[in-house]
């Protein structure tokens, strides 16, 4: 069984308290003594370490530290001791183990200047990013062979095919609601036939490439950033630098490009099974046939709909695959950056299109498209 540390009290001559300490006083011997000393009372002239068979810095500590609490002399140590003693008292610093916290008044403001200035800084940075983009696009249009379309075609099953399945199920499901929760609005004038005017209107105009761009940028635009991003940390992005391949030529634009070209492709795909969802729902729930509410789809939804969705929709794609790959290419550090920077991708990408689609429908209404 391995030794552990320990103290006995004796009282010296003038009747004060002498604490003689003995065995390994070392990290591993220790043991419980620290927390027996500290309930060491009354007063303590000497600390005798004669009995100390070993001691280590955390020995030392401990004796210096019940030297100074009590005010008492060292007494009886080796010179290795003695040498550990004088080290660890002069590492001894009355500095706070936290920095002052600034006042509220002070901290606000702060806060709010360094959010501003980040913010800065960011614009600025996906402006430039958005230029390497554009010139990188000018060198493929100058030496068409560099362009990688195997690139893009694997990035269209990964934006498109792999997602018809969760696309479609949801636009479904939102048709579903939009019909019954309309029709029960609806007739309290009497007026449940016009839910086949408000499930199409809305599902070609807006929530249609609405949903499935939130969508997208949350399953392909955080894996652009987590690819990236890792790539970024193992070092890869800056291998490709190396042997003369510009990274943004390489995985960047394959990205950004499938992600345009297939967002008009499934927001329509998005808005077709929302209006199968709410015909499903209407044929269940409201007595208005299937196929005739198909058919009334298209005498009640004007084509300038089916426009104003597909118009949307390369913008909203441009804007995840920016996002995605900027953040992506911004990792650094560690791994937690490729967690932080993909959250990141995901909230700018679901903010910037609901910005835009806002700013879409003034636009729209201005031309007298509302």
């Amino acid at each position: 069984m391995r030794q552990a540390a320990q103290f006995s009290t004796r009282e010296d001559e003038g009747g004060a308290t002498v604490v003689a300490l003995s065995g390994p006083m070392t990290v591993a011997g220790i043991g419980l003594l620290d927390r027996d000393l500290r309930g060491v009372t009354g007063p303590v002239s000497k600390v005798d370490l004669s009995e100390v068979t070993h001691i280590d810095t955390v020995g030392a500590w401990v004796a210096w530290r019940l030297s100074r609490d009590c005010g008492a002399e060292i007494v009886g140590q080796s010179d290795d001791a003695g040498r550990l003693i004088e080290a660890v008292s002069q590492s001894e610093s009355d500095i706070a183990l936290k920095a002052p916290r600034a006042g509220l008044v002070e901290r606000v403001p702060g806060a709010i200047g360094a959010l501003v200035t980040s913010w800065g800084q960011g614009t600025i940075a996906i402006i430039g990013f958005l230029g390497a983009i554009l010139v990188a696009c000018g060198s493929l249009i100058r030496n068409p062979r560099r362009f990688r379309m195997k690139a893009v075609v694997r990035q269209f099953e990964l934006v498109g095919v792999s997602a018809l399945g969760i696309v479609g199920l949801m636009s479904f499901l939102v048709g579903i609601v939009i019909a019954q929760q309309g029709a029960v609005q609806l007739q309290q004038f009497g007026a449940e036939v016009y839910t086949v005017n408000l499930t199409g209107r809305l599902a070609m105009r807006e929530l249609g490439v609405l949903m499935t761009a939130i969508m997208v940028a949350g399953r392909s635009g955080s894996a652009f950033a987590a690819q990236l991003g890792t790539m970024k940390l193992t070092e890869e992005v800056d291998a490709m630098r190396t042997i003369g391949v510009s990274p943004v030529e390489a995985l960047v634009i394959p990205r950004v490009l499938a992600s345009m070209i297939l967002m008009p492709l499934l927001g329509f795909y998005a808005a077709i099974l929302a209006i199968i969802g709410g015909a499903a729902i209407a044929d269940l729930a409201l007595g208005i046939p299937f196929f005739t509410f198909l058919l009334r789809i298209q005498e009640v939804v004007p084509l300038k709909d089916l426009w104003v969705g597909l118009i949307k929709a390369p913008f909203f794609g441009l804007i995840i695959g920016i996002a995605g790959c900027y953040q992506g290419m911004q990792v650094s550090g560690n791994a937690e950056e490729v967690g932080t920077r993909t959250t990141m991708a995901v909230v700018q990408a679901i903010f910037m299109v609901i910005v835009l689609d806002a700013f879409f429908a003034v636009f729209f209404t201005k031309l007298g498209w509302g």
